[in-house]
C-alpha cells in the first residue's frame, strides 16, 4: 500500500470509531477485509489511527471537522511531511478543498487534546507540569519490558532479544527494566518473551511495585489483579505467598498461563476475605486511565463527568474493603494509572481522615515526563493492635 492508501484506510477505520465502534474492533474488521494489506501496512494504518485519536481535538480543528477525513487531514497538517497523503494519487484521499476544509488553529483545550471539562482538573492536579505532560501525552508511548530474574539476568535478556532483531537498552532507574528502541512488534513472538525471561510492563507500573515494602515470606493480595502484571512483578521482587482477585474474574483469564511461563505460583480468590488477613494488599483501582491515554486514546474521549463520579465512589468502596483485609501492622498500597488528584491524593486523604491510626508512609506520582505512563501510589500502614 502507498502512504496515501494507508491514510485512506485510516479514514475508514476512524469513521467507524467516531460512530461508536471500539478501535480494536474497527481495525480488526478493516484488516479482515483488506487481504492485500501486509503486516507493515496494518501497522502503519494502526499508527495513523492511534495518533489521530491521541491528537483528536487539534487534528479536527486543523482538518476542518470531526470526521475520519478531518482527523487524517489534520494529522497531515500537524505533521507536514504527511501532507503528501492528499497529493491526488490513485489510492490517496481526495485533495483538501481550500474553502470547506481550510481548517483553523486549535484553541483552548483543543491545543492539549483533552475534553474541555478536563482541562481545569488536570491543570489543578499537574500544576506547572500540565503543558509538558499534555504534550508528552500526544506522542506514542515507549515500550518497556521487565526481566524475570527466575529466568535470567538483564544482560542475558538483552542479548536474547537481539537475536530476534529487537534492540533493548537497560534503564538505570530500575534494575529489571529495559526499554525497547527497535523491533517492538516482534516482542511477543520472541524467544525471550515466550520463555518467560521478559514480560511487557510499563516503566511506571514497574516502579509502583519496586516502591512496595515487600519482604520474603509476606502474604500478599493483588486485589484488582486484572491480567496479573503487578502480581508477576511482585513475585520477581521477593519470595511471597501470592493471591490474586478481581471483581471481574474474566480479566484474570491470562494469569495462569503467564504465571506458568514466569515460573511462579499464584492463588486466585473469588472471595479474598476468606484468606485474610494479609501482610500487604495492593489495590490497583479502576480509574479514569488518564495516565495511560497514550496507549488508550479512545478512553480519553469516552470519559464523562458522570463516569468519573462513579469511579470515585468505586475507589472509595474498594479501599474500605481492602483495608479490612490488612493485618494489624500491615500495609495497604493504593495505586491508579490516573493523573487526577480527585482519584489520588483526595481519595487517600479522605480514607486517612476516617481511620485514626492509619499513616501515609509513602506517596509517589509518576508522569510521562519520567518516561512511563502516569501512575500514582500511596502506601499506608495499619496501626498495630
Amino acid at each position: 500500500m502507498t502512504p496515501g492508501a494507508r491514510a485512506s484506510a485510516a479514514i475508514v477505520v476512524l469513521d467507524r470509531v467516531l460512530a461508536g465502534d471500539p478501535v480494536e474492533v474497527a481495525l480488526t474488521d478493516w484488516g479482515r477485509g483488506a487481504r492485500y494489506a501486509g503486516s507493515s501496512d496494518r501497522a502503519a494504518v494502526r499508527d495513523i489511527v492511534f495518533q489521530c485519536l491521541r491528537c483528536r481535538s487539534s487534528c479536527a480543528a486543523l482538518g476542518g471537522g470531526l470526521t475520519g477525513r478531518g482527523l487524517v487531514l489534520g494529522l497531515a497538517r500537524r505533521e507536514p511531511p504527511n501532507v503528501a497523503w492528499f497529493a491526488g494519487g490513485s489510492h490517496d484521499p481526495q485533495p483538501a478543498d481550500p474553502v470547506t476544509e481550510a481548517g483553523r488553529a486549535p484553541v483552548g483545550a483543543e491545543v492539549f487534546n483533552i475534553p474541555d471539562w478536563l482541562e481545569a482538573p488536570l491543570r489543578a492536579s499537574l500544576g506547572t507540569d500540565f503543558a509538558a505532560v499534555m504534550t508528552a501525552m500526544a506522542n506514542r508511548a515507549p515500550v518497556f519490558l521487565r526481566i524475570n530474574p527466575q529466568r535470567g539476568g538483564r544482560a542475558e535478556a538483552i542479548a536474547a532479544l537481539a537475536r530476534d532483531q529487537i534492540t533493548a537498552t537497560a534503564r538505570a532507574d530500575l534494575p529489571l527494566a529495559v526499554e525497547v528502541t527497535d523491533g517492538e512488534r516482534k516482542v511477543k513472538s520472541s524467544a525471550a518473551y515466550l520463555s518467560g525471561l521478559v514480560e511487557l510492563q510499563d516503566l511506571s507500573s514497574q516502579a509502583v511495585v519496586a516502591a512496595l515494602p515487600l519482604v520474603d515470606g509476606m502474604k500478599v493480595l493483588d486485589h484488582c489483579a486484572g491480567g496479573g502484571g503487578k502480581t508477576l512483578a511482585m513475585a520477581a521482587a521477593a519470595g511471597l505467598r501470592l493471591y490474586a482477585h478481581d471483581a471481574a474474574p474474566r480479566r484474570m483469564a491470562d494469569l495462569p498461563a503467564r504465571a506458568l511461563r514466569a515460573g511462579i505460583g499464584v492463588t486466585q480468590l473469588a472471595r479474598p476475605e476468606d484468606a485474610a488477613p494479609f501482610d500487604l494488599v495492593l489495590v490497583d483501582a479502576p480509574c479514569s486511565g488518564s495516565g495511560s491515554w497514550r496507549r488508550d486514546p479512545a478512553g480519553k474521549w469516552a470519559l464523562t463527568e458522570a463516569r468519573l463520579d462513579a469511579l470515585l465512589l468505586d475507589q472509595r468502596d474498594i479501599l474500605r474493603r481492602a483495608a479490612a483485609m490488612v493485618r494489624p501492622g500491615g500495609w495497604l498500597a493504593y495505586a491508579t494509572c490516573s493523573l487526577l488528584s480527585g482519584e489520588n491524593d483526595d481519595q487517600v486523604a479522605a480514607f486517612v481522615a476516617d481511620r485514626p491510626g492509619w499513616v501515609l508512609a509513602q506517596r509517589r506520582l509518576w508522569t510521562p515526563l519520567t518516561g512511563g505512563d502516569g501512575f500514582f501510589l500511596a502506601v499506608l500502614s495499619r496501626p498495630d493492635g
